[in-house]
């Protein structure tokens, strides 16, 4: 036998004690590690769409609070204060923590800064001047009404600055909000030419703003977050806004109108507008932005009604009538027929499968309903409710 047979022979053969069926394996998985390893817990979108209408909510109904019932008249001081809070919290995540790492993707230079962030700074920091002088005119619930424009608004601009082509099917689509709101105008009992003047400069300078963000992220070096854009855009508007304070409410504020409100307030309402932005974050980043879309109709109608409950903001039947036709609007604009489509049918689908299973709950869900808009329709034929000049006419 040649010396190259017996190097296969023995290679065939097992060695003493370690026959294939014996051989110890070593296992691909440790089962006691498999056991301990328990899946992370995840928190349902749910939560993050409460915290957003909340916290949007509040910092709406704070700034009024602030600047009508506690009478502090310096609607520019209170913005200031507000992006200075937001300018300190931006830099400090930016250091301390990965929230605000997205910037490091941003290929920001000085040229960019001076000739894109600066201009749309100096926009967003006139319509939160403009915003916020309105809440010294005019009720939170007819306020949230008159925002309803801003699609309108940013339509218009965008044609106008070429970031898109006019479209006459879209134009006629947005007219239906305009309408909604001008009959919600009509029904307004409290109108003031002054505020509404304000918001209508608010809504034009915040639709040139977003027009210029989205000519500026138009391009993939200059994708940011709402965070992230604070980041940029907080130090300018604090800039600007500080040197209008200086100029036309610093020579008229007193310690006094700061200690009616307390500095304790100040901290909480500057930490609700900053954690808002960072809500949207979250929002957007574990939803979608038709989630943000659909959570901004419901806490327009939630703003509406806790100005009613809050302030006793009498709204009339033709400022709801006209206020549900802008928000359908507004709706079908941004949506578009086809997702409202697919969402109607699905919404029907899950409405006949919990009629099946539940055909008690679901009459009593559909009476009460009923009931509710009938009272609702006599409560506002009341008299009430009827004008004093038309109340005299008939």
């Amino acid at each position: 036998m040649s010396a190259e047979e017996k190097m296969r022979m023995s290679g065939d053969i097992p060695r003493d004690g370690a026959s294939s069926s014996s051989a110890p394996v070593l296992p691909t998985v440790n089962p006691e590690a498999e056991k301990s390893q328990s899946p992370k817990p995840t928190i349902p979108a749910a939560v993050y769409v409460i915290a957003w209408i909340s916290l949007s909510s509040s910092v709406i109904l704070f700034n009024k609070w602030i600047l009508d019932t506690l009478h502090f008249r310096f609607p520019v001081i209170l913005t200031t204060y507000h992006l200075i809070f937001a300018t300190i919290m931006t830099q400090l995540l930016a250091r301390y923590t990965t929230l605000l790492d997205g910037r490091k993707t941003v290929k920001m230079t000085g040229r960019v800064y001076l000739r894109a962030i600066v201009p749309i700074g100096v926009f967003f920091s006139l319509s939160l001047i403009c915003g916020n002088l309105t809440y010294l005119y005019l009720s939170v619930a007819f306020i949230q009404m008159l925002k309803a424009t801003t699609p309108v608004a940013v339509l218009l601009a965008s044609w106008a600055m070429g970031v898109s082509q006019p479209n006459l099917k879209v134009f006629l689509n947005v007219s239906v909000i305009v309408v909604g709101v001008i009959l919600a105008s009509f029904g307004e009992i409290s109108f003031v030419l002054t505020g509404f003047l304000f918001q209508l400069a608010g809504i034009v300078f915040e639709a040139l703003r977003l027009t210029m963000v989205q000519r500026l992220l138009s391009s993939a070096d200059y994708k940011m977050d709402p965070l992230v854009s604070l980041y940029y855009f907080a130090p300018v508007c604090a800039a600007m806004n500080l040197m209008v304070a200086l100029l036309w409410e610093v020579p008229k504020v007193t310690m006094q109108d700061f200690n009616n409100v307390g500095f304790s307030m100040f901290f909480l309402n500057g930490l609700c507008a900053f954690l808002l932005n960072v809500s949207v974050v979250f929002l957007i980043g574990k939803t979608s932005v038709l989630v943000l879309t659909l959570c901004g109709v419901l806490k327009d109608i939630l703003l509406v009604a806790a100005s009613m409950l809050i302030w006793g903001t009498q709204v009339t039947p033709l400022q709801f009538f006209g206020y549900g036709i802008a928000l359908c609007g507004m709706v079908y604009f941004k949506l578009g027929y086809d997702t409202l489509k697919s969402y109607a049918a699905e919404s029907g689908r899950k409405w006949a499968e919990f009629g099946a299973a539940r055909p008690v709950l679901r009459k009593l869900i559909i009476l009460g309903s009923v009931l509710m808009t009938v009272l609702l329709l006599l409560s506002w034929a009341g008299p009430s409710n009827i004008p004093t000049g038309l109340s005299t006419r008939i």
